[in-house]
């Protein structure tokens, strides 16, 4: 008895010395929102209006280091909502659908599993299904619908500040402010026009930001109502950069930092010892917060996340953050970053394409409109027309010197050993994570659905040394010699290898007899990526009729996601695909047709395959009824 009653004191005594170990798990409220860099006015900026935002970060912990993995919504959430980076899923492509592996669990799964409910409000866009994954994902989720006495995780997203709303200029997206922004106040980065338009969609997008502030008072005040405030840790944060050009879809500091506050309530600071004060320089990526919010629950990360949780009791601080742009809409890129806290490293793996490609996506809003006006009347700055150019094969920028990356230091000799060290820090990553956008999105979709296993189970099987193989031949992309040295990597056994020994030859722009002769084997080759882009560059160099016929093949396929690539090929192919211009009206286009946009039919691959499609008999002199 004695025994008993002295273990019970003693268990008394140790929670009056250790409080926190008879709390409940903390609530977690996400509250994101859309296409915004760090423009609160806790930010130092003076032309935001963020009353409630400010106030929070007052009592709250700032990060001036935070950063999306990718600077486009679904490959960004796939990341946040996995702890996994997008590249190593295969859900780096704006907007697929790719299997995940048996029994994979997201984050909501994680935390449902130690007895947290979970809502979302509502948006998901991961690139792969959400069916299943929350106990309700709906227009109407809410904590309050929880059971009595559950932790909930919640998340609310806000798409007011989404490049939708802040390039049409509706007034009624702002009719809650009685107050707005004054377009002459407004300070434009060097790379934007300074142009009435952009004045006003700039000071529209701050308009939509205070929008979205009234929308997070709302949302603490509901805490407050249900008397949570003091047991719910808050996440505000973008999913990245404004929905402008020259940020969101673009892989630089622009379109991958984002504002994030984090609010921890007194009781469960013991969470974070070893953050303090109102601002942290501490280097945090959204794959980092999966792994942290899982920490805050006291649940153990799955060892497959790749994430770290950065507020545990000994975090390992990051040296690096990881960014990549894959294919958004229907324009291929292939781009890698690494920043490591002052340098931007950045590798173009198809620097022959421009950013801002000749494509639907690039015509139909306020602001892109406005820069094709002023590129028709030859008046586009330096800094902006650069966007519409080839890109530079490497990129190296100063940060804290340069914040809107104007200076790219590559060629430098001074930094010489630093692009060394943070190229071989991307490569061993590209490596580790098994990147499956060196395998291209055709080859790792066929594959995978080849073997029956999801797209990560499909690039794990891989060889190390095979994969660096892969990733040595897409790093000769821009570095070629003599054209020439490219014969071993055309007849290479790996399909992968093939492909970017195509993408160094499109490159370079250089032939050779015994490479056209490759060129015209390729054309049936056993991998229709491979095949595809063969025919591409042989149609668009020699006008090729077997290279024609080849994309007709293709297009006609039932295979989406080749489909896909099929069609992109053709509207790159501009006026030379006037003879693919009957089979593409008649007998493609009708099976992606829909009312998406007046359009398409579904917003996924029959989009993207529509869109391009559309574009190549734009090239072609064909009249379109585009809507958005």
């Amino acid at each position: 008895m004695y025994k008993v009653i002295l273990c019970c004191l003693g268990l008394s005594m140790l929670s009056c010395a250790h409080p926190e170990l008879s709390l409940p798990p903390p609530n977690i409220l996400w509250i994101t929102h859309e296409d915004m860099s760090p423009i609160y006015g806790c930010y130092g900026d003076g032309y935001a209006r963020t009353p409630n935002l400010d106030a929070l970060s007052a009592k709250s912990i700032r990060f001036t280091n935070a950063f999306a993995n990718a600077p486009i919504c679904a490959p960004a959430r796939s990341t946040l909502i996995t702890g996994m980076y997008a590249t190593s899923l295969g859900t780096q492509h704006l907007r697929s659908e790719i299997p995940l592996p048996e029994g994979f669990k997201i984050l909501p799964q994680v935390l449902q599993d130690v007895g947290y409910y979970t809502s979302n409000q509502v948006k998901t866009d991961y690139n792969f299904s959400p069916e299943g994954r929350w106990d309700d994902s709906s227009p109407t989720a809410h904590w309050r619908n929880r059971p009595e006495g559950k932790p909930f995780f919640s998340v609310v997203n806000f798409m007011i500040t989404h490049e939708g709303p802040t390039n049409a200029l509706r007034t009624a997206d702002t009719e809650s402010l009685n107050e707005w922004s004054d377009p002459e106040k407004a300070v434009l980065p060097p790379y934007i026009p300074d142009t009435p338009r952009m004045r006003q969609i700039w000071a529209h997008m701050y308009d939509l930001l205070a929008v979205f502030d009234q929308g997070v008072g709302r949302l603490m005040a509901e805490l407050e109502e249900d008397g949570l405030l003091d047991n719910t840790i808050v996440f505000v944060f973008s999913d990245h950069g404004h929905g402008v050009p020259g940020h969101k879809r673009w892989l630089n500091r622009a379109g991958l930092q984002v504002p994030f506050l984090l609010h921890i309530p007194d009781k469960y600071r013991h969470l974070a010892p070893h953050l303090s004060g109102e601002e942290t320089d501490q280097m945090v990526s959204f794959v980092d917060f999966a792994p942290t919010v899982i920490g805050l629950a006291g649940a153990k990360v799955p060892d497959r996340m790749e994430g770290r949780d950065f507020l545990a009791r000994k975090p390992s601080r990051a040296a690096y953050s990881f960014g990549y742009r894959d294919r958004a809409d229907d324009c291929y890129e292939v781009a890698r970053s690494v920043f490591d806290g002052r340098y931007l490293y950045v590798r173009h793996f198809m620097p022959q394409l421009p950013y801002y490609q000749r494509a639907i996506i690039f015509q139909k809003q306020g602001s892109y409109e406005e820069f094709n006006r002023l590129k028709d009347l030859g008046r586009l700055p330096v800094s902006t027309a650069k966007m519409m150019q080839q890109k530079p094969l490497e990129e190296l920028y100063d940060l804290w010197e340069d914040p809107h990356e104007q200076r790219n230091l590559i060629g430098d000799h001074g930094f010489a050993a630093r692009v060394d060290s943070l190229k071989t820090e991307l490569i061993d990553w590209m490596v580790r994570h098994r990147d499956t956008g060196i395998l291209t999105e055709g080859i790792m979709m066929e594959g995978a659905l080849a073997q029956g296993v999801s797209v990560y189970e499909f690039a794990r099987q891989i060889p190390e040394a095979d994969f660096r193989r892969m990733v040595a031949a897409a790093y000769k992309v821009g570095q070629v010699g003599a054209i020439d040295e490219l014969l071993p990597l055309l007849q290479d056994n790996l399909d992968v290898v093939r492909f970017w020994a195509l993408v160094a030859l499109d490159a370079s722009g250089n032939h050779s007899e015994a490479v056209w002769q490759r060129l015209s084997e390729l054309l049936v080759d056993s991998s229709a990526s491979v095949a595809i882009k063969a025919a591409e560059i042989m149609v668009r160099q020699r006008g090729d009729p077997q290279a024609l016929g080849v994309l007709e093949t293709m297009l006609k396929g039932s295979y989406e996601p080749v489909v896909l690539q099929a069609a992109i090929s053709v509207r790159q192919l501009e006026e030379k695909a006037l003879p693919l211009l009957s089979v593409i009206q008649e007998e493609v286009f009708p099976n992606y047709a829909g009312d998406v946009w007046g359009r398409y039919r579904s917003w996924s691959y029959p989009m993207f395959i529509g869109m391009a499609l559309d574009q190549a008999q734009l090239n072609c002199g064909v009249a379109i009824p585009l809507q958005r």
